[in-house]
């Protein structure tokens, strides 16, 4: 069992690290999902199911975790998904994360409901920045932060689609930040969680500022805490969204399109029809949907419908190299990772997220070499057990 007085050398020690410096609630709100978390456990629990196959007197003398991703070489096949309000679990966490993840040499998403704008964190790295997109009901709004996504020369385009509502989140509703609770909830919420979190309190709370929701702030109107901004949010999301206004967005953005939020095969080939450049297999890191299926048991059979036709990715329950390695061997092409590198950001700073994403390269290499493969692109079905592969 991991302790604080240890080093960390997991993405489960950084989780701790992380509870022990922030505000219950944004460390529930970071941690939890929707309903009974049934979902979010399955993304973790369904990938460590997994049994690879070792294989024996192989050369491995050299290996490489290199792969070409829209035109980049990136160190190993991951990137750093969008984390909504990350800006608040450790000072400036977006513009960190994206210059760690570019010195790495791997992308990094920007999410629309980020502290950072578009234009602080393009600043901030060398490495491919990603902009993850919210279809809100204003159009005019929509276009301008694709406009400005453009400018700050992010290179992806994701749009994500599994939020037509707002999932409900049980720990949110119990920390009174999905609202309610009256004055002694907000008092225990702010002022009283601060005093018993000082680190967090000095770094980000009085350091860290300003705290708006930066990339939408120029289209809301009277808010000026993230509360505001998450309401004014919950509040604009589109309902009607369908397959047609991809079209729309694509002839926008005018680059690679990424729809992220795919469950389904049939909602895979619709993606292929529509022209997206990849899809994300992802449910929203068991935030939205309770009860469907983990990204890993929903991967196999999108990628036996639309490999060759599209790119790709896998998000939900990576939390190591090994579990990278068993979504590119059940059909990803690209994995991305959420909680566990904010998870090392609160709870390490930019040096926790370098060495979480070091460690992690490790267990990737590591991995190969003992299933038998020198390249990370030679990972497929082979290297799994047939008996308990994701299929």
């Amino acid at each position: 069992m991991p302790t604080l007085s240890l080093a960390p050398a997991s993405a489960a020690d950084y989780r701790l690290r992380a509870e022990k410096r922030l505000p219950r609630f944004l460390f529930d709100y970071l941690d939890g999902g929707a309903y009974a978390e049934l979902t979010l456990r399955r993304n973790v629990a369904d990938l460590e199911a997994i049994e690879l196959r070792q294989r024996i007197l192989r050369d491995v003398s050299t290996l490489t975790t290199e792969k070409s991703f829209l035109g980049n070489v990136l160190t190993m096949p991951l990137a750093l998904s969008p984390v909504g309000l990350s800006g608040m679990m450790a000072r400036r966490g977006e513009a960190a994360a994206a210059k760690v993840a570019g010195e790495f040499g791997i992308p990094y998403c920007l999410s629309t409901l980020s502290i950072c704008s578009v234009e602080e964190v393009a600043a901030a790295t060398k490495g491919p920045l990603w902009f993850q997109l919210y279809m809100i009901r204003d159009r005019g709004s929509v276009a301008d932060l694709i406009a400005r996504a453009r400018a700050a020369k992010a290179s992806a385009l994701v749009l994500t689609v599994d939020l037509p509502v707002v999932g409900t989140r049980y720990r949110d509703v119990r920390n009174t930040m999905s609202g309610g609770g009256g004055a002694w909830a907000r008092l225990r919420r702010g002022l009283l969680s601060y005093m018993m979190h000082p680190g967090w309190s000095l770094d980000v709370g009085l350091r860290g500022g300003p705290h708006v929701l930066a990339n939408v702030a120029p289209y809301v109107a009277n808010a000026t805490t993230p509360a505001d901004f998450s309401a004014w949010a919950n509040a604009s999301l589109d309902p009607t969204v369908s397959w047609k206004d991809i079209e729309w967005v694509k002839s926008q953005w005018g680059g690679p399109l990424i729809i992220k939020g795919i469950l389904d095969h049939e909602d895979a080939l619709e993606a292929v029809n529509c022209g997206a450049d990849g899809i994300v297999v992802s449910n929203h890191g068991g935030r939205q949907l309770d009860g469907v299926a983990s990204s890993i048991r929903a991967l196999p059979p999108i990628a036996e419908a639309v490999a060759g036709k599209t790119l790709i990715i896998m998000d939900g329950g990576i939390r190591s190299g090994q579990d990278m390695l068993k979504a590119l061997a059940s059909g990803a092409d690209l994995t991305m990772m959420g909680r566990p590198w904010v998870y090392a950001l609160a709870g390490g700073g930019e040096r926790g997220l370098a060495h979480l994403l070091s460690a992690i390269k490790g267990e990737l290499s590591v991995s190969m070499a003992l299933t038998g493969i020198t390249r990370v692109t030679d990972a497929s079905p082979d290297i799994l057990s047939p008996a308990h592969s994701a299929a």
